[in-house]
């Protein structure tokens, strides 16, 4: 599927002069690498690039102006940046791109996708799904691998998503109120193209951001921001249930688990906050709603037959795989797959792992099960991370406060990443559970939040491997009363 890419970002106010004990303050080597300065300090334009890239992508103005329909503007900022990246690099003396077995899992897929083409029910087809849209996600990821350089960036880019997907949750929950935009017995559609168009996809991405939502609305400086980041929950929400999307309740419920468990155990007043959402939301559900959900258990309630022609293309979809397990049927071509007996022709296999399994074989769903391990456990390695981090204070006279270049990392930016950590795993799981029920396998929303998910790891480690620190220390006793 080739999508039609489509600025706007807010920067958190600089942090102001933090007393000694906000920060963990030794001194910089005189060879650190690049990204252990605070990025913030210069002007990258490829960080820029990609915040453009990204508010493109969301909030697609060529849907409402529709002169920029015929201008690739998304495809001019990604190259720009790209480029601005690239040159920034090698002329510091660095490598093209930073490697993490991430990016190779990444780059593996696109490698997979090329070599099967030839083998493909339709080798063109194949190629046109490649260069159409997962050359771009490829070229996004390395982009985001490399200007993700600090928590300041780190937070920054969650509130243009946010931000974006705020408006679009509204503007969905809006046309629902008035009757607009609707298919399927009342079903809103999104209301811009690409990715948010389907109710499914809607949903799904509705899901995916709200646990960083939620971050936001716990971790945001002023209270101007948490309430804004509580609001578009609160709208993500009302667009999830606007969508009457069964794939979308699943992962909705899984990801509430998630925060739960993630977030509940450390910080027990949003147990008692995540019960309040529930009883303002239940009220406001319209019951429309809960007899499309009872179609799950219940096949007599699906009027539109779409729970049967599911369970139908999760054989066919199986048998794709069993029959070309090794190349697939090619990258994007299940829906044109059509051999003998094939009841749900022209489909899609609406699960995303058997769509990886059915179009490149055991290899690309190998690769793309690992980059899934790597994204649900990438918080995990963060966490460890934080604490070798946070130990370094623990061995460090008191001195003065740390000058620009000096902190490593600031006792608020841990609590953020420790906060992030554990919101990315329930977007994580989120996204899965709803991806269980649809083909977005080569879509933009994983790649985002992959990156995202493993931004701190990152961070983390190059820092601390600049200060040649490799132990695992006991945190401190002052990180206690700031996590999360």
């Amino acid at each position: 599927m080739n999508e039609r890419l489509a600025f706007s970002f807010g920067k958190d106010r600089q942090q102001a002069s933090t007393p000694a004990r906000a920060a963990i303050a030794v001194p910089a080597p005189v060879s650190a690498p690049a990204g252990v300065l605070p990025a913030e300090a210069r002007r990258d334009w490829a960080y820029l690039g990609l915040l453009t890239f990204t508010a493109l992508l969301y909030f697609r103005p060529q849907d409402e102006i529709k002169p920029l329909a015929f201008v690739p503007l998304a495809d001019i900022t990604a190259l720009s940046a790209i480029g601005a990246m690239v040159f920034g690099r090698i002329n510091k003396g660095l490598g093209v791109s930073k490697i993490t077995p991430e990016l190779v899992g990444v780059v593996a897929i696109a490698v997979v996708m090329l070599l099967t083409a030839p083998f493909s029910i339709w080798p063109g087809g194949a190629i046109e799904t490649f260069t159409g849209l997962y050359l771009k996600v490829l070229l996004i990821f390395v982009l985001m691998l490399n200007t993700l350089n600090s928590p300041t960036r780190v937070r920054q880019f969650t509130w243009v998503i946010v931000i974006a997907t705020s408006y679009i949750a509204f503007r969905s929950v809006f046309d629902y109120a008035r009757g607009f935009n609707l298919i399927e017995n009342g079903r809103v559609q999104g209301a811009v193209g690409g990715m948010f168009q389907n109710p499914n996809d809607l949903a799904l991405n509705m899901v995916a951001v709200l646990p960083l939502a939620v971050l936001l609305g716990m971790r945001a400086h002023g209270m101007f921001g948490r309430l804004f980041a509580i609001a578009g929950g609160f709208l993500m929400i009302g667009a999830v249930i606007a969508s009457q999307s069964r794939s979308g309740f699943v992962g909705m419920g899984a990801m509430f688990v998630f925060l739960a468990w993630q977030v509940g155990r450390k910080r027990p007043a949003f147990l008692a906050a995540l019960a309040v959402v529930v009883v303002i939301v239940l009220p406001l559900t319209p019951s429309s709603y809960w007899a499309r959900m009872s179609s799950i258990t219940d096949d007599s309630l699906d009027d539109t037959g779409s729970r049967q022609a599911r369970r139908i293309l999760l054989s066919e979809g199986l048998r794709a795989f069993l029959d070309h397990p090794v190349t697939g049927v090619g990258a994007g071509r299940f829906q044109d797959y059509n051999p003998g007996g094939r009841v749900e022709s022209w489909r899609e296999t609406h699960n995303v792992v058997l769509q990886v399994a059915a179009e490149l074989g055991v290899f690309g769903l190998t690769a793309f099960i690992f980059l899934v391990y790597r994204a649900g456990f990438a918080g995990r390695e963060a966490r460890k991370l934080l604490a070798r981090a946070l130990g370094e204070r623990a061995r460090t006279r008191w001195g003065p406060a740390p000058t620009r270049g000096q902190a490593m990392i600031s006792l608020r930016d841990a609590a953020f990443f420790e906060a992030h950590t554990a919101t990315m795993a329930a977007a994580i799981a989120g996204w899965f559970f709803s991806a269980l029920f649809a083909s977005v396998a080569y879509h933009w929303t994983f790649y985002y939040l992959l990156a995202l998910a493993i931004a701190p790891r990152v961070i983390l480690t190059e820092r601390l491997a600049a200060l040649g620190s490799p132990r695992l220390v006991r945190e401190p006793a002052a990180w206690q009363k700031a996590r999360v």
